[in-house]
């Protein structure tokens, strides 16, 4: 039975179709929706970093990462002239440009990181990561397991499949590949504005700080979105988004605060590599991302 699917899903030619604007927003909404809803549907009152609270949701971003195809699947026509593509290529899931795809977008965000790069090699490298531990510690440390798992596995799948290769179908018809860039990451900024109803009930700050945070972490995550949203449809590979989500939980924002706490001359050096690092990224963005080399041919670009 999963074969015939899997046989179906590649094989069959589909088109999406701009029906109305509001009914794609409406969709892509939804998605957002019923991604963050899931996560609440655990009554537990555990904090969100509590192994019990990650492993449900974590389950229940799975499952609507599941699901999500298939409603997107229901917004699909047919292509009669064959001229279209498989459910499986408009999610970006195909192997030609594979292997390209798993390079060079993360070589591209590696190169945007180039200052935070230089200032892990200048301090203990192994404090960015949970492996720090010895690995026996680090597996027996169930909090650590789980959140490492969430933030750098679960969510990255989970979060590229419904933001991004199952709201982007709906939106390139609508807007074209440049406003759906600009306009899909808002849907993923917003889901992450729930952090401030746990934040407010546990009290972990004053309620203005939590806003600012918020705040701070919705423009954030929405420059990002439109980074990962650039990516997917230049590369038309769910798997080059995945990766580089992967790379920028891992990596976090820039410490900018703990520059201050080197030497001048390694000061100088850093917000250099920070600057020549801005610079290449934007020199490389086009380049690198050039649709030809990944072999797509389902988000075409003018």
């Amino acid at each position: 039975m999963v074969l015939l699917l899997e046989s179906y899903l590649a094989r069959v030619q589909l088109l999406f179709q701009c029906d109305s604007v509001l009914r794609a927003v409406i969709s892509c909404l939804f998605f957002g929706v019923s991604y963050v809803g899931s996560l609440y549907i655990w009554r537990t009152g555990l904090p969100r970093d509590d192994p019990a609270t990650i492993r449900r949701r974590s389950l229940s971003a799975v499952v609507v990462s599941l699901l999500a195809p298939i409603l997107l699947l229901t917004q699909a026509h047919q292509s009669e002239d064959g001229k279209g593509s498989s459910l499986l290529q408009y999610l970006g899931i195909r192997q030609t440009g594979l292997l390209t795809s798993l390079c060079l977008p993360l070589l591209l965000t590696m190169i945007l990181f180039l200052g935070p790069l230089y200032m892990m090699i200048l301090s203990d490298i192994r404090q960015y990561f949970p492996i720090s531990m010895s690995l026996k510690k680090w597996w027996s440390n169930s909090r650590v397991v789980a959140t490492s798992v969430r933030n750098y596995i679960v969510g990255p799948i989970t979060e590229e499949i419904v933001f991004r290769s199952c709201m982007l179908p709906l939106l390139v018809p609508c807007v074209g590949n440049t406003s759906a860039i600009f306009i899909c990451p808002f849907f993923f900024g917003v889901a992450h504005v729930h952090h401030v109803i746990e934040n407010v009930r546990l009290g972990v700050k004053k309620p203005q700080m939590i806003w600012l945070d918020t705040i701070f972490q919705f423009f954030y995550t929405t420059v990002f979105g439109t980074f990962s949203a650039f990516i997917f449809l230049r590369t038309g590979h769910l798997i080059a988004s995945i990766i580089t989500h992967m790379f920028c939980n891992i990596m976090g924002f820039p410490a900018f605060d703990d520059i201050s706490r080197y030497s001048r001359t390694q000061q100088l050096i850093i917000w250099s590599m920070f600057i020549v690092g801005l610079l290449l990224f934007f020199a490389l963005l086009f380049p690198i991302t050039t649709p030809e080399l990944y072999g797509n041919q389902v988000y075409l670009w003018s």
